[in-house]
């Protein structure tokens, strides 16, 4: 699949393995799971971050090779159920965070032209995501501006 804003192909990567059941040798208990994912949401953790420190860290010193297998839920369905995750989705805050960055830079150095396309390529694929997220996660009439981001990240 091609780049959005590039001439370049994609790069391929390799897949998962398929599997349904999770390996025997992570046998642990589901609350425990889940009280681990809310721990590390309340220190600050996105979801992905979360995977991958329950992949290399594990509850109680065992490995957790993939949550949903282990416990027939998403992380971010974990959060949802015990009132622990973001307000934003994780890819449009980590996209906000881009343009808040690249905002200041340009602020500085205004003959930047390579930074201000990254920030018009980024707040584009903002927009984009503003329109797929709203009426679910967003308000109807939530709009994407630099002051409405740099308020909501600043919570």
């Amino acid at each position: 699949m091609a780049r959005m804003h590039t001439r370049r192909r994609g790069s391929s990567g390799s897949d998962k393995p398929v599997a349904d059941d999770p390996p025997e040798w992570s046998d642990v208990d589901d609350d425990d799971i889940e009280a681990r994912v809310v721990e590390l949401a309340e220190q600050g953790h996105d979801p992905s971050v979360i995977g991958m420190k329950l992949r290399d860290e594990g509850v109680k010193g065992t490995p957790i090779p993939d949550v949903t297998l282990a416990t027939g839920k998403k992380i971010t369905e974990i959060l949802d159920d015990h009132d622990a995750g973001h307000d934003l989705p994780e890819d449009l805050r980590n996209l906000m965070q881009r343009a808040i960055g690249l905002r200041e830079h340009m602020a500085e150095n205004a003959q930047d032209h390579q930074n201000k396309r990254a920030l018009q390529n980024t707040e584009s694929k903002i927009r984009r995501l503003v329109d797929y997220y709203r009426g679910d996660v967003l308000d109807e009439d939530f709009t994407y501006n630099y002051e409405v981001a740099a308020e909501l990240l600043e919570e």
